[in-house]
């Protein structure tokens, strides 16, 4: 695929303002469309939007199909009464500047289970029969999905490694069984997924109506204790009592000295070629049912991957291993059409990577923050760039640009100040303008670089298990100066989008950007 000249904002919905300690899809989510209309932006790019597990990240989800419960809005709520103001009555006094999942998930967990009551006792027809339809839409995975996590909450949140063996094996009688006993649970399940995907709908439809499309993400791989692995077994290295032989990583690169140890099992790339990769089909259809345009995560595994041994504590002891290649792409092809992916090509990248991602048409992604290391020629520089690429300042992974600039060693300083006629007082704008100001199709920033925030408002530390997906946005960040200063560039550099609020935007005609 290949973009119109355009320009976005990569802000997760978690790190939404709002009153309920964690961003989510109520008022919020909206105002901040409005505000990407009206600065002229056409993208609003996100974090995977499944259901959060084990330190909180969104790479380590409990589905790859479901949505994350927690962004569900409280005010929507309350607005098509499953829940009334005395049920917001306990809300705990957040942090507004951080989502304190500690105190974040019990609250909004039991939000969801008194929505789930008024439901049971007084929902409308209309309503029970969306929900019906719901399920019978998502009949693929739900049915794993609420079972997979009436069972988590029956052991106590134990990883489905420690369940009981007949239940581990998913033996039919156990399983017949399981069902009954936690009848009411499975409902109690699916009926927060249907909040989420209602939510999330209503929420994207809008979007589109501001003219806002949205970048979704695709982790290559699968958290271990997740529905997915243990409802497919077969299409992961399993031993024979169900645990990883080996595990997904990276090797020593630029974040991590020793490599970057995921621990995710790996797939048996034989068996899903098998099934003509029948549950990639079904997740990619699922993400694009969600969202516009998907970053696959990790682009380079599917040309080779990093294989650690289960036993390993770092990943520095691995070997390299063939993907399925071009193969598993015509495939996507031919079940879903021209493919809506941005290549996450970032990391040890090899000319079979750069010809597998080429031979589909596949943008590639650039950051800025890479590109003053090295020398005039380094592919991150903007003048290198082809156009079908998406530049970024940074992702989700990298140290806001400000406090990068800050720690970075004094050469990659001189150079990025030299390169970027820039005294580094506002540097993280004069990388935002060298981004937007380049050759490629789509130019992002993280949210944290228009605010020019430092190292606090980080968003992920690579290898650190536990601090990370916290930062939240002050309810004050979008206001006026920021749509003109932000509006101005994608007036100046051809990448303003027409929507119906932002009209002939034209920006703010003189505004001072030093």
């Amino acid at each position: 695929m290949r973009f119109a000249r355009a320009a976005g904002i990569l802000l997760h919905p978690t790190s939404l303002p709002g009153p309920n300690g964690i961003g989510d899809l109520g008022p919020q989510a909206y105002h901040w469309m409005d505000f990407l209309a009206a600065a002229g932006c056409a993208w609003w790019q996100v974090l995977p939007l499944g259901p959060t597990g084990y330190g909180d990240s969104p790479y380590q989800c409990f589905s790859a199909f479901a949505g994350n419960l927690y962004l569900v809005s409280p005010e929507v709520l309350l607005n098509e009464g499953l829940l009334t103001s005395v049920d917001l009555a306990d809300r705990p006094s957040f942090p507004a500047d951080r989502v304190d999942y500690g105190t974040v998930i019990p609250w909004k967990l039991a939000l969801l289970d008194r929505a789930f009551a008024h439901f049971q006792s007084s929902a409308t027809l209309e309503l029970v029969q969306e929900f019906a339809a719901f399920q019978a839409a998502q009949i693929k995975w739900l049915p794993d999905f609420v079972l997979f996590m009436a069972l988590k909450e029956a052991y106590g949140g134990v990883s489905w490694e420690d369940w009981p063996l007949l239940l581990r094996q998913r033996d039919a009688q156990a399983m017949h069984q399981a069902r009954q006993v936690h009848a009411e649970a499975l409902r109690r399940h699916a009926f927060r997924q249907f909040l989420f995907f209602r939510q999330w709908t209503a929420l994207r439809a809008y979007a589109a109506k501001q003219g806002i499309r949205i970048i979704g993400d695709i982790p290559i791989f699968v958290a271990y204790d997740s529905a997915d692995v243990w409802a497919h077994p077969e299409l992961f290295y399993l031993d024979d009592k169900g645990i990883p032989t080996v595990v997904a990583g990276v090797p020593p690169d630029y974040f991590s000295p020793t490599g970057q140890l995921w621990g995710n099992p790996l797939y048996r790339w034989a068996a899903h070629t098998a099934t003509g990769y029948a549950w990639w089909v079904e997740r990619l259809r699922a993400l694009l049912n969600l969202v516009d345009v998907g970053r696959l995560d990790h682009f380079r595994g599917f040309a080779g991957y990093w294989e650690v041994p289960a036993s390993s504590p770092t990943a520095e002891t691995g070997r390299w291993v063939p993907g399925p290649g071009a193969d598993f792409f015509c495939t996507l092809r031919q079940a879903l059409g021209d493919l809506p992916i941005i290549a996450e090509d970032l990391g040890v990248i090899t000319p079979d990577v750069v010809a597998l991602r080429d031979e589909f048409g596949l943008p590639g992604m650039r950051v800025l923050q890479f590109a003053f290391s090295g020398d005039p020629h380094d592919p991150f520089l903007p003048h290198n760039y082809p156009a079908n690429c998406v530049v970024y300042t940074g992702t989700h992974d990298n140290d806001t640009t400000r406090s990068w600039y800050e720690t970075a060693p004094d050469k990659e300083r001189d150079f990025c100040r030299r390169y970027l006629t820039s005294k580094g007082r506002t540097i993280a704008w004069d990388m935002i303008r060298a981004a937007w100001a380049s050759v490629a199709n789509l130019a992002l920033a993280p949210m944290q670089d228009l605010l020019s925030l430092g190292k606090k408002a980080r968003m992920n530390f690579p290898s650190r298990e536990a601090g990370n997906w916290g930062w939240r946005m002050s309810g004050e960040a979008l206001n006026e100066s920021l749509r003109a200063r932000l509006a101005e560039l994608n007036f100046l550099y051809g990448r303003k989008a027409v929507t119906p609020n932002s009209g002939t935007l034209s920006g703010a005609k003189g505004l001072d950007l030093s």
